[in-house]
């Protein structure tokens, strides 16, 4: 009968083995994938949103500003000296400001709001290779455009944005 009891009881150690290998697989698996680094989006239920989450297809969108209003903020904060437009008139700028910045007429359909928005108050997020060689970037290879981000509203950013924008090249009398 000990013989009986043994076959038994090993029997049920395979048993063991398979549950106990179960229960650590789904819990590795439940801790891996709790642990990702992408956030789930989740769809907001339609009472509302009973817990905070991420609207399935949500996407930032700078505001659209006034162009009239951004021109008139180009002027006051003297953009003009650092960045040529063709075709505006600008009060006169000094040999040594003149071309600090790129030169920025017809710069309408190159590029949507948020990319205007974003120089404005990253001006090196988007640094070109050449800008070195163009005088844009200092000594610390950074754009030489100072930090606006201390004095402008976010309606003054997106007015200059819009400006920025909607800027086309305007035929001069005689050409």
């Amino acid at each position: 009968m000990k013989r009986a009891h043994l076959v038994g009881r090993q029997g049920e150690r395979p048993r063991v083995v398979v549950w106990t290998l179960l229960i650590i697989s789904l819990s590795v698996g439940f801790l891996l994938n709790s642990c990702s680094k992408e956030p789930k989006v989740k769809e907001a239920g339609p009472e509302g949103m009973a817990e905070h989450a991420m609207l399935a297809g949500w996407k930032f969108s700078w505001p659209k500003g006034s162009p009239d209003e951004g021109r008139q903020l180009f002027v006051e904060l003297e953009c003009y000296k650092c960045h040529e437009i063709r075709g505006e008139s600008f009060p006169k700028v000094s040999e040594k400001e003149r071309g600090v910045g790129p030169e920025l007429t017809q710069m309408a359909g190159l590029h949507p709001l948020e990319f205007y928005a974003e120089s404005i108050i990253h001006p090196d997020a988007f640094l070109d290779k050449e800008d070195k060689n163009r005088g844009y970037l200092g000594a610390d290879g950074k754009s030489k455009m100072p930090n606006y981000n201390d004095i402008l509203t976010v309606k003054q950013v997106s007015d200059l944005a819009s400006y920025l924008s909607s800027l086309k090249e305007q035929k001069h009398a005689g050409h």
